[in-house]
């Protein structure tokens, strides 16, 4: 079997403080790790699926851009 070839990707720009994140885990640890980052942090919505056991999201940290001051 031969391999497809590789869609171009567009390359990602990101924003200073802001964090994609993607977990892996059964549902219950994606769960908790999802439980815990939303009270530390300001969060997205996860985007969950496979039955809860993969979500993507957004975290803000604040803004970390150097101060140009």
């Amino acid at each position: 079997m031969t391999a497809r070839p590789r869609r171009e990707r567009t390359a990602r720009t990101y924003l200073p403080g802001i964090a994609d994140i993607r977990i892996c885990g059964t549902e219950e640890t994606v769960k908790a790790v999802l439980d815990v980052l939303e009270r530390e942090f300001i969060a997205t919505t996860a985007r969950e699926y496979d039955g809860g056991q993969r979500a993507y999201l957004q975290l803000d940290t604040g803004n970390t851009a150097p101060d140009p001051d």
